[in-house]
């Protein structure tokens, strides 16, 4: 028996088009070049409103006549999705991503030209001045070049950039990564936060060793750090308000500091961790909260230490602590209020920061330089990289601003410049690229090494089956490694003639975790952490095999051997 269909007329469908010799085409190519939207003009809706009200009116009277409905309108004519103009388009054309003209450039910031012709995405030293022509005159500056000068190789050693993929572990956790740390003495392990608050442990040397702690936090592990008396010990800052010390070799979790003891009263009073860094010479933890407070913890005592002091415009987040390598009552501080402060822990008072570096935009990450500590380097969400080449020099305006794309959307993790630790010049970071470039048809988002004492780009590396974003990126201290978090995945970076054969690597290298089915959409878009399409490792690419890839994980409980 036919199933029963609803009785009714159906509105006529009315098709506008740029110009009317436009002829409609069966072809594929050009069903992908146009894309339909439906939009219902303001005369239409008015009629329809008048016909509303002339229906019900003849419903209260004559009760027999019926309403018409209005023709729905199918425009064909192009849109920009950023304006909302008509006459040009925004957005990916395949694997290029092409400018709105009617906005400022995306990666400068600066009118009068689209991204893909900006000078700083050509040549990303365009306008900075290298460090030996910067003529400084203060006296703090001559003392530097001359007691701490010295130590500092006048001639650069060759960058050593890791740029092939070793080893890989494919969804390992459940939301994407937001921090990591490799292990102080033990060059093959690494730990890594998530979004969920899990702690893993990794050892990428023997892939199928790793663990999973899922219990410490209860939300975004924001920040870790290893105690420098016992390196199987990790605290680590969470946006629950607690700081968490974990024993690596037993799991077991301790708080040392609660800043919501009464559970969630609300946003305006919920107290989330961010910046964290440690004090070796005091025994200190300092942290940092959402509302621009810094608290200290004492190592020895597991408590927190004297009151919590403000050191930044109240209610902005502490996005960044650390403490200068050489000197740690130096500290260092960024935040959302657009500075980064430098503070000495002696004299700890609101208002009392040593000196103020005004940013654009939202400061992401500050730090010392890792070997002199003289040096600073910013990265703000104003798509610039800023760097003084001397604490005692002039710091009212930087030595260097480096223009890169780094300026997200929601659902990623800062994007943060790191020191490369083994580079005598400390000339070398490192950072991923916000852009996505067009690299054989396929989208990519490569990790940049950059000179900042040129600002030229040393190196960009990829890989064609990653084709996620990585905005988390660590170079070890001892080794010619890369580690990168790229939404659940984390992947670890040789240089080619250090790493081993491809064919190696397919059969032992790639670990594939987890569901591989779609997460689902809520509120009309794409949950970028549970997405399988945004964290999968591309079986398409040319290196890597997917009967290779799917090889069955070790229980989470497994730990990591020492």
């Amino acid at each position: 028996m036919a199933p029963r269909t609803r009785r009714g007329s159906f509105p006529t469908v009315v098709i506008e088009r740029e110009t009317e010799s436009e002829e409609s085409s069966s072809s594929e190519e050009e069903e992908e070049d146009l894309e339909p939207e439906v939009q219902e003009e303001e005369e239409e809706e008015g009629e329809e409103l008048a016909e509303v009200e002339n229906g019900e009116k003849g419903e209260e009277g004559l009760g027999s006549k019926k309403k018409e409905r209005v023709p729905i309108t199918i425009a064909l004519t192009k849109v920009c999705k950023v304006c909302k103009r008509k006459g040009h388009e925004a957005g990916f054309k395949g694997a290029t991503y092409i400018d709105c003209p009617m906005k400022p450039c995306f990666l400068c910031k600066m009118p009068g030209h689209t991204t893909m012709a900006c000078p700083h995405k050509v040549a990303t030293e365009y306008g900075v001045i290298p460090a030996p022509n910067r003529n400084t005159r203060s006296s703090l500056d001559y003392v530097f070049r001359r007691q701490l000068r010295p130590d500092i190789p006048a001639i650069k050693t060759a960058f050593i950039v890791p740029d092939q993929v070793d080893c890989a572990v494919i969804r390992y956790h459940s939301r994407r990564v937001t921090c990591l740390e490799f292990h102080p003495t033990n060059n093959n392990i690494l730990l890594s936060g998530d979004k969920k608050g899990q702690l893993g442990v990794w050892d990428y040397n023997k892939v199928h060793e790793k663990t999973v702690y899922g219990n410490i936090h209860n939300c975004i592990l924001n920040n870790m750090r290893f105690k420098p008396a016992n390196d199987e010990t990790i605290y680590a800052a969470s946006s629950d308000g607690t700081i968490s010390c974990t024993d690596l070799e037993t799991g077991i979790s301790s708080p040392l500091m609660n800043l919501n003891p009464n559970g969630w009263q609300g946003p305006s009073t919920w107290r989330m961790l961010y910046g964290m860094d440690i004090n070796s010479e005091k025994g200190l933890v300092l942290v940092a909260d959402n509302f621009g407070f810094l608290y200290l913890v004492d190592t020895r005592s597991n408590c927190q230490t004297g009151e919590a002091i403000l050191i930044h415009k109240k209610g902005s987040k502490v996005v960044g602590l650390h403490c200068n390598p050489l000197q740690p009552e130096l500290l260092l501080s960024c935040g959302n209020d657009h500075f980064a402060r430098i503070w000495d822990m002696r004299r700890l008072e609101a208002g009392s920061s040593l000196q103020d570096l005004p940013h654009g935009r939202v400061v992401n990450a500050a730090y010392f330089s890792p070997q002199s500590g003289c040096k600073i380097l910013t990265t703000s969400q104003d798509n610039r990289i800023r760097v003084w080449d001397s604490i005692f020099g002039n710091l009212n305006s930087p030595s260097r601003e480096i223009v890169h794309s780094h300026d997200f959307n929601r659902h990623l993790t800062p994007f943060r410049a790191e020191w490369d630790p083994k580079d005598p010049s400390e000339s070398l970071v490192v950072i991923g690229r916000y852009i996505s470039e067009n690299y054989n048809g396929a989208a990519l988002h490569p990790i940049d090494f950059i000179d900042i004492s040129t600002g030229q780009l040393v190196a960009e590396v990829m890989d064609p089956n990653i084709t996620t974003i990585s905005p988390v990126n660590k170079l070890h201290p001892r080794d010619d490694v890369l580690a990168s978090g790229s939404s659940r995945s984390l992947f670890i970076w040789r240089p080619k003639e250090k790493s081993e054969a491809v064919q190696q690597k397919d059969e032992k290298k790639i670990v594939l975790c987890g569901s591989e089915k779609k997460g689902r959409r809520k509120f009309g878009g794409v949950d970028s952490d549970n997405e399988s399409d945004d964290d999968t490792f591309s079986s398409k690419g040319k290196n890597f095999k997917s009967k290779k890839l799917r090889t069955k994980p070790t229980p989470k409980s497994l730990k990591a051997k020492r």
